[in-house]
């Protein structure tokens, strides 16, 4: 029977995920299910890499059986994951040694700040790996490990441990032990991968005292990654492209080429533009990272990515704590009830600010509040919210890149609200492109996985695929547009904590 379909299997923070893809790009069929999250001590966050495994092999089965896709029907499979946690595991029994520690754990924060305390330091591993030094990537997390768990530096120093993210782990168990492997993506984010020479660095794995033993062989995102061999699933296909999640989202929304950006508005927001092969350095806090390829890419090819802490977690604090909407979906239509703010702000600093402002002692606040102001008005300023955070990150990569984004592909929960992409094509004053299937980290996989196997013929009959977007222009007079961005900086000035 001719392959008809690609699987991609979407491995999140809180849930694993399949979904069925058809030729056309549109959802056949999917299947998803949620896993523990540990919290051991405060600032603590794990996972249990059998629960992930468990909960992700399982969906991959539950997806073809509920979309009667028989195994020879799938061409092949792409992964993508959440990004930084670290799991380490026994290449001899493959069992893991110890809970995965979560990109959200802060536990090696200390451990960060005393290895990179001296500047030069700190500038080296900016400038080899583009990323700010944090506990955020997987390097002190490998470190920890090796540190405090029972007879992990031993076995690693014997070559007899294993280290990956996500999406090397579920490579692992997918083709029992076969392959050690992770994609550039994924590696860009561990803080121990040279993003300019493509490869594992010395002075990095020595600073954090990792032994190179334990890493995945690198390779291209839409590469050989081995067959499907795992007891009990169906064997044989092949798993052909690789991404960490922004990154999958970015091609996923066909940004393709320099200035192309797509913006994920989840519980925060993930904005990344694509800079070609030039590997864009940062003078505002951004983040430098590898961007997924496809195949036949001559060298490597680069975004600068930026996030906004808060943004659908906003919505939900409206609806759990404050109370003025049953639920998210309601922000819409609440807001649409007037046709302005009526002057209020909401700068939702519960956790700091992030770029350009980088300020973890912000709080939230609302501003312009008078006795004639409604919920309704509240719920349309948090609205609003969202797109000038994105607003002010944009503005942020034009900079640094010196490129303008002149139309934004969006994705994830909040893109469904028409009053919120309408309000930030008027803010951003670019066009914003909504997609049919929103599912842009899972397509990207999936896209990923195609291209390499002749799945799709070439990025073009991908591009055909988005005729079916639909677009935000912009609408709002140019002196409008610069009154509400100053009201904006002018309520976040006043929750800077210098």
């Amino acid at each position: 029977m001719a392959a008809r379909y690609i699987m991609a299997l979407d491995q999140g923070t809180t849930s694993s995920r399949a979904i069925v893809f058809d030729r056309r790009g549109r959802i056949h069929g999917s299947a998803q299910h949620p896993f523990r999250q540990i919290y051991p001590q405060p600032g603590w966050v794990e996972h249990d890499p059998r629960e992930i495994a468990s909960s992700q092999l399982g969906v991959m089965v539950e997806a073809m059986v509920s979309s009667s896709v028989s195994p020879d029907e799938i061409d092949s499979i792409g992964i993508t994951n959440q990004r930084e946690t670290t799991v380490m595991w026994n290449k001899k029994t493959g069992e893991p040694i110890c809970n995965a520690i979560v990109w959200q754990c802060r536990r090696t924060a200390p451990l960060v700040d005393e290895l990179c305390a001296d500047p030069q330091v700190a500038a080296m591993v900016r400038a080899k790996t583009g990323l700010v030094p944090d506990a955020y990537f997987s390097a002190s997390k490998i470190r920890w490990i090796l540190d405090n768990v029972e007879g992990a530096r031993a076995l690693a120093e014997a070559g007899q441990l294993a280290f990956g993210t996500v999406d090397s782990w579920l490579i692992w168990c997918l083709t029992n032990g076969a392959v050690h492997a992770t994609d550039v993506t994924n590696a860009s984010r561990t803080m121990l991968f040279d993003i300019h020479k493509g490869c594992w660095d010395e002075e990095l794995l020595d600073l954090f005292g990792v032994p190179a033993s334990v890493l995945p062989e690198v390779r291209p995102s839409s590469a050989d990654f081995g067959v499907t061999a795992y007891p009990g699933l169906p064997a044989g296909i092949p798993i052909r492209g690789v991404a960490g999640d922004q990154q999958a989202a970015l091609f996923g929304q066909c940004c393709f080429s320099a200035g192309r950006a797509k913006n994920t508005y989840g519980t925060g927001c993930f904005l990344l533009m694509h800079t070609g092969d030039c590997a864009v350095e940062s003078s505002h806090g951004l983040v430098t990272t590898i961007a997924a390829s496809a195949p036949g890419t001559r060298g490597i090819e680069y975004a600068l990515e930026g996030s906004v802490f808060v943004a659908g977690a906003l919505i939900q604090w409206l609806r759990d704590e404050l109370g003025i909407i049953g639920s998210a979906a309601e922000s819409e239509a609440l807001a649409a009830t007037v046709d302005d703010t009526a002057g209020v702000y909401v700068v939702p600093a519960f956790t700091g600010l992030g770029a350009p402002y980088w300020d973890a002692q912000a709080r939230g606040a609302i501003f312009g509040l008078t006795r004639g102001a409604t919920r309704a008005h509240v719920a349309r300023a948090a609205l609003e919210s969202l797109a000038f955070q994105v607003a002010d990150v944009a503005r942020t990569m034009e900079q640094d890149a010196g490129m303008a984004i002149d139309q934004l592909n969006v994705d994830g929960g909040a893109s469904a609200n028409d009053l919120l992409m309408q309000f930030q094509a008027d803010i951003l004053n670019a066009q914003i492109n909504r997609p049919q299937v929103t599912e842009s980290t899972a397509l990207g996989a999936a896209f990923l996985a195609g291209l390499n196997t002749g799945f799709w013929s070439d990025l073009e009959e991908i591009r055909a695929m988005r005729e079916r977007d639909e677009h935000f222009l912009p609408a709002m007079d140019a002196s409008v547009r610069e009154g509400r961005m100053a009201g904006w900086h002018d309520a976040v000035r006043r929750v800077l904590s210098a």
